[in-house]
């Protein structure tokens, strides 16, 4: 299967302009509310139509402004998963599933059926959507797009409103279902933890532009962009300038620290994931050091964030910590936190 898009879209106040290839999934769209992710989606399943550029499928141009091809929505063997799932209120289960599959009655029922055992809907196909749960809610719908069998799936946040709870649990059920799926999937979502655990591919998009495209784990490591940094959820984002191929200055701290990755030209930011700081045995022995003047603490279920100072009137600085370990320091901040040249990661 293979995915090529390259489009661009204008409005009043917006414009988007995404170009990405997916031959393997799924891909993660990752960003903040408003960037363009759902309209990339609704572009490629032909809800909306781009201002120009081309969107091709297997080889099958869904939209080419140049040629004047614009396939309708039904034609394109898209399938498309709402945020709100979209199910058909006075319609059964059964009857959902089977909405708008064009087949010999025989034939149909027959794929419905398959659909229905499938997606472990049995005995459930004469409720409405009103008497299910939302993982059968999810079910019920991902059956009824899976029915007519699309190249590619399309997942429009489909686990924004629910409880975090449930949201695990359905989670669990699409990573299950997707493994007998061939075709190509996309999963926009602002969730960094969705995307991490769903897609081995990662797109972030900032203000209807791609930021930065590649492996997730890889991504989450080593993010080159500042935008990148943050929805991958680096929680200290300090200004910066390059003082050396391995060496930058935390221009509102004063202070410099050593990397392991090159330090580009065109730096601004310095990113330190919350919990990269330790606190060092031989203080004398570090390259990058921390006094901290002061701290605020404030306690999670399971961990401890303290925030403190290194000068007056300074940016805080996050770090999160076990809170055995915590208990272990007394509950007061040690003279000294450091930090591994490979956790500080120069961002454009």
């Amino acid at each position: 299967m293979s995915l090529q898009v390259d489009i661009r879209k204008s409005w009043k106040d917006f414009s988007l302009n995404v170009c990405f290839d997916l031959d393997k999934g799924p891909l993660g769209i990752l960003g903040a509310s408003g960037c363009g992710k759902s309209m990339t989606l609704k572009c490629i399943a032909g809800i909306l139509r781009p201002d120009e550029g081309k969107i091709i499928l297997n080889g099958r141009t869904l939209f080419d402004s140049e040629k004047k091809i614009d396939l309708k929505p039904q034609k394109r063997r898209v399938g498309y998963l709402f945020q709100d799932f979209a199910l058909f209120p006075n319609m059964t289960v059964a009857e959902n599933v089977g909405a708008g599959l064009i087949l010999p009655k025989k034939e149909k029922q027959e794929q419905v059926c398959r659909m229905i055992e499938k997606f472990h809907l049995t005995g459930l196909e004469k409720k409405y959507p009103s008497q299910l749960s939302g993982g059968q809610k999810q079910r019920t719908a991902l059956a009824r797009i899976m029915a007519y069998r699309p190249d590619v799936l399309l997942l429009d946040e489909p686990f924004s409103a629910l409880d975090a709870y449930l949201k695990e649990q359905l989670l669990l059920e699409l990573l299950e279902l997707l493994q007998d799926y061939s075709g190509d999937v996309i999963l926009v979502t602002h969730s960094r933890d969705e995307a991490y655990k769903i897609c081995p591919e990662l797109m972030v998009v900032k203000e209807g532009l791609q930021v930065e495209r590649g492996r997730t784990e890889a991504l989450f490591r080593n993010p080159a962009y500042l935008e990148t940094a943050r929805m991958t959820g680096c929680k200290n984002l300090l200004k910066a300038e390059k003082k050396g191929p391995h060496e930058l200055e935390l221009t509102g701290l004063g202070l410099r620290l050593m990397t392991e990755q090159p330090v580009p030209e065109d730096v601004q930011y310095a990113g330190i994931r919350a919990h990269y700081f330790y606190v060092p045995e031989e203080p004398e022995k570090e390259v990058n050091l921390f006094r901290p003047l002061d701290f605020q603490e404030t306690e999670a279920p399971f961990e401890i964030n303290v925030i403190f100072h290194t000068k007056e009137n300074s940016p805080g600085i996050w770090w999160k910590l076990e809170k055995e370990t915590w208990n272990r320091l007394g509950r007061s901040m040690p003279p000294f936190l450091a930090l591994s040249p490979g956790d500080v990661l120069p961002l454009r």
